[in-house]
């Protein structure tokens, strides 16, 4: 990829696993309010898919909006994020940085479902971290700071501001200080 949020085909085939790791553990959250739409379900099974090489970058590209497009079949913001989730986890095939939209999208949905928690959110950024393999560490650590690269999703935009850069933010600030 031409930018630094792109990562090489082999690093993006690597954090899918995890992205679709992090967006499956809130599907329910999207199924329970849209139980007859797959786009999520199929988003998460593509980007497995993906990771095991079974799947093309180029046919990926191509789809990578229709898991997005279900966040309207959602009726609670918790039921959308989780949609969302799915729909970022299906763009790692196009640009590695989207896994980390995935966590920040499947963290929100989790504290969207539970606003009396106040350490929902906290609780699966931990999970998230804790299932984040060495070498998928390794390849979400080549990405750029949150906001420094304009060129895609880390840029200034949806991901960067609010409680989906926070989580983002704090993704980042573990890999950086954790041993590689």
């Amino acid at each position: 990829m031409s930018t630094p949020q792109g990562m090489t085909e082999a690093d993006r085939r690597i954090v899918a696993v995890w992205a679709a790791d992090c967006a499956e553990r809130v599907l329910p959250l999207f199924e329970s309010e849209a139980p007859d739409d797959d786009r999520a379900r199929d988003a998460i099974a593509r980007t497995r898919a993906f990771a095991r090489g079974e799947l093309t970058v180029a046919g990926e590209i191509r789809r990578r909006f229709v898991a997005g497009r279900a966040a309207r079949s959602a009726v609670t913001p918790a039921g959308t994020a989780a949609a969302r989730s799915a729909a970022q986890a299906a763009g790692v095939a196009h640009m590695g940085a989207h896994a980390l939209g995935a966590a920040a999208y499947a963290a929100w949905a989790v504290e969207l479902k539970h606003p009396e928690a106040p350490d929902a959110r906290a609780a699966e950024v931990r999970w998230q971290l804790a299932h984040l393999s060495p070498d998928a560490a390794a390849a979400l650590r080549t990405l750029p700071p949150l906001g420094t690269d304009p060129a895609g999703p880390l840029g200034p935009g949806l991901l960067s501001s609010g409680p989906l850069g926070e989580v983002i933010r704090e993704i980042q600030a573990h890999l950086s200080s954790a041993v590689g």
